[in-house]
């Protein structure tokens, strides 16, 4: 999760750890820095803040091969960043420690793997890779993109939150969550009626809630994009600083989502909506308090729940 940093890095002083580095990237990504990325360069930079801890940082050559850039694209994007050279950049990436965050689990993974294929090995393989990525989403936590974020949605009239195909669910589960302690929380294109109906009902002072990751949404994209220059307040939940989403954000939560699932895993991305739900309760507690009695109340008169 990722918001520019009390001191953020200049020309003259490069970002001296990773938290910087990846605020920087973030204004990169959304016009803000004193330095400008070329697509390429922006999309190598965001690959490797999420390979921290990687052996493959340890030679421009490895990196190179695993990013599938030429070393020479690595040494002018560290120039580019305010760094001597390359090996500037490669210290801030190598200052964490050189085991990543939750290799633990995946050491335990491939130690369940070695004895073939099994349903079960297959299974704790996946559920390691999902713990790996949670841990890596609080290791990395930006508390002030959270913090800002909340802000956002607390304070907003209404909110729309925007997510399709895989991530609908994650949207599904951000209106459910949100809905439990405010009011006017609703789908973006609640009902298929369409994403400019949805937009078009927002006003300033509203918020857009938008989740994707790579490969991203077009639609999504597009529309956090519009959002944004139609003058509504716009949060990202999503992967990488380079991510589209981030370059119109006011504030962006970043989840990893490396795993074996045939798909793109969105284990860490529920939980990082948790999180976001209950620190949004947390915000407001009287007022999340009375909702979640109303809630329990109409659950009972509906006898929704049994025992």
């Amino acid at each position: 999760m990722t918001m520019p940093t009390d001191r953020p890095p200049t020309r003259e002083r490069p970002p001296e750890t990773v938290e910087e580095l990846r605020a920087l990237a973030v204004a990169i990504a959304r016009g803000e820095a004193p330095v400008s990325l070329g697509a390429k360069a922006q999309d190598a930079l965001g690959r490797m803040l999420d390979m921290v801890g990687d052996p493959a940082l340890l030679s421009i050559t490895t990196l190179g091969e695993a990013l599938g850039v030429n070393p020479s694209t690595l040494t002018r994007l560290a120039t580019a960043l305010g760094y001597p050279g390359f090996p500037g950049l490669q210290q801030v990436l190598l200052s964490a420690s050189m085991t990543a965050p939750g290799a633990f689990y995946s050491r335990q993974a491939a130690s369940a793997l070695r004895g073939g294929s099994s349903s079960r090995a297959a299974a704790t393989r996946l559920c390691r890779e999902n713990q790996a990525n949670i841990d890596r989403f609080v290791d990395r936590l930006d508390e002030a993109a959270l913090d800002a974020a909340v802000a956002l949605l607390v304070a907003a009239p209404r909110v729309a939150v925007h997510g399709i195909r895989q991530f609908h669910a994650v949207a599904s589960f951000l209106v459910y969550g949100l809905r439990m302690i405010r009011s006017d929380v609703a789908l973006l294109d609640n009902g298929s009626l369409g994403v400019a109906e949805g937009l078009a009902a927002l006003s300033p002072g509203d918020v857009l809630l938008s989740t994707s990751c790579a490969p991203y949404s077009t639609q999504v994209a597009e529309a956090a994009a519009v959002a944004q220059r139609s003058g509504l307040a716009t949060v990202a939940l999503t992967d990488r600083p380079t991510s589209p989403l981030v370059a119109t954000s006011r504030a962006a939560i970043l989840v990893d989502h490396d795993s074996s699932f045939l798909s793109n895993s969105i284990g860490a991305f529920v939980v990082a909506a948790e999180c976001l739900i209950n620190a949004c309760a947390a915000a407001n507690p009287e007022a999340a308090r009375t909702a979640l009695c109303q809630r329990d109340r109409l659950i009972g008169a509906l006898r929704v729940e049994t025992l």
